[in-house]
């Protein structure tokens, strides 16, 4: 039986401090005014005193004004009722489509028990090669992308959720502009995406813990369709936006800052988060690629260097290509040896020659004289740079290695690449193996 209480002591910014007992850390409490209901979060508890974050902010709330807990967390409903649909911040429907009520499950659970996963072994196929070919993204992996603001992250999570093979997309848009929301939602149903995707879309001018709740609300729905045996990609854009919000929730509640006003415990907060990606054992499995923009490009930054302790690698957006220096998937050496026995020897031959062309190209810029050596590295990093970066390319991974192979074969002799013969033979273009 709920209970009501009208013992609200403090209001600061958008946080109510209510006296309460029998209340636990997330519950869901309902605010009544004079004139409208709100929902609101608890997120302090210091003895009798209950903090809470209003969802639709603090203003016209009076001391006087009822608070209801409900006893659980946050709730949302799961099923294949939610395919195709969007929603904000607090699950409800932004498509004006209707509430959806069944199949409750609470949001923001503990992580899989690592005893219950599998070693990932398993690859998902984007389309983009220098995702397939040179750092491949593997089922249950956890991975960032690391870039800054004015970069076309936004457009490469689009693409992946167009093309990656995946059976479910969840997209958890946090701050988002508004232009951005429906540039994911049009571009998804122009390319028939949208049928088993969800989106949970919380935008820069919806309430500050919405945003908090996006991530629980987009994983804990991902669970329970990997339990019923899906591939579910999870597509996170902002997690910066959503350790703004921890920061911002931290600074009201007068909590002692970490490093450049952050709270102390960020690491744990996106940790748990992370720690959702998993591959359950004969079911399904729950893939995590999460948008993080670097202020100032600053890698030390504390979100995205507390990023790097917690994922299997990151791609590394800039200038608007997956950079290959920059980049690295972990777990890519899990999946590639099973693909196509040239993909390691591509893969390695195609990244150590265009380190080379970075280096000759810096020479070129010293005004250093180029060599016939240096002549073929040039020629090549253009060819690298327009077939394997350019975000535009789209084409299977089988077709991405014959195209390494055609490239290489444009540039170079069979003997100048240090392929080893017995792959030379079985994968050497005939056409353009005399190029010199």
């Amino acid at each position: 039986m709920h209970k009501d209480y009208t013992d609200i002591i403090a209001i600061a910014g958008d946080v109510i401090t209510v006296e309460a007992e029998g209340v636990g850390y997330q519950d869901i409490a309902q605010v009544t005014t004079k004139r409208e209901i709100s929902l609101a979060q608890v997120i302090r508890i210091d003895g009798k005193k209950v903090s809470l974050q209003v969802f639709s902010g603090s203003k016209g709330i009076s001391t006087a004004d009822k608070v209801r807990f409900f006893g659980h967390a946050m709730r949302v409903s799961s099923g294949e009722n939610l395919l195709g649909r969007i929603f904000n911040g607090s699950g409800l429907p932004l498509d004006k489509g209707p509430e959806l009520t069944d199949n409750m499950i609470e949001i923001g659970g503990a992580p899989v028990n690592p005893a219950k996963r599998i070693i990932p072994n398993k690859m998902i196929r984007t389309g983009i090669p220098m995702i397939d070919v040179f750092n491949s993204l593997v089922e249950s992996q956890k991975l960032p992308i690391f870039s800054i603001a004015g970069e076309p992250y936004n457009e490469l999570l689009s693409r992946i959720a167009i093309q990656a093979e995946v059976d479910i997309i969840i997209l958890g848009g946090m701050g988002l502009k508004h232009d951005d929301y429906l540039f994911f939602r049009d571009t998804l149903e122009e390319h028939g995406a949208l049928t088993h995707s969800i989106f949970f879309i919380h935008t820069a001018s919806d309430p500050v813990v919405e945003c908090l709740l996006v991530p629980d609300i987009s994983l804990a729905v991902a669970e329970q369709f990997a339990l019923q045996g899906k591939r579910v990609l999870v597509l996170l854009t902002d997690m910066t936006n959503f350790c703004d919000a921890l920061k911002e929730i931290s600074i009201t509640m007068e909590q002692v800052p970490s490093n450049r006003g952050y709270p102390g415990d960020l690491y744990s907060q996106m940790a748990a988060r992370y720690e959702k990606a998993v591959d359950f054992e004969g079911a399904g499995s729950i893939t995590i690629l999460a948008v993080t923009t670097m202020p100032g490009d600053d890698v030390t930054h504390p979100v995205p260097d507390n990023t790097g302790y917690i994922t299997e690698g990151q791609f590394y957006l800039k200038n608007g290509v997956i950079e290959p220096f920059g980049s690295l998937s972990r777990l890519k050496q899990q999946v590639n040896g099973k693909t196509r026995d040239d993909h390691r020897t591509i893969m390695d031959t195609m990244i150590q020659l265009f380190a080379n062309y970075r280096q000759t190209r810096e020479k070129q810029a010293m005004g250093f004289q180029m060599s016939n050596w240096d002549s073929k590295l040039l020629h090549y990093g253009r060819l690298f740079e327009e077939r394997f970066m350019s975000l535009k390319v789209n084409i299977p991974l089988e077709k991405s290695l014959d195209l390494g192979w055609s490239t290489l074969a444009e540039c170079f002799l069979p003997e100048e690449t240090g392929i080893k013969k017995s792959m030379i033979e079985k994968y050497w273009p005939k056409i353009g193996a005399s190029n010199s």
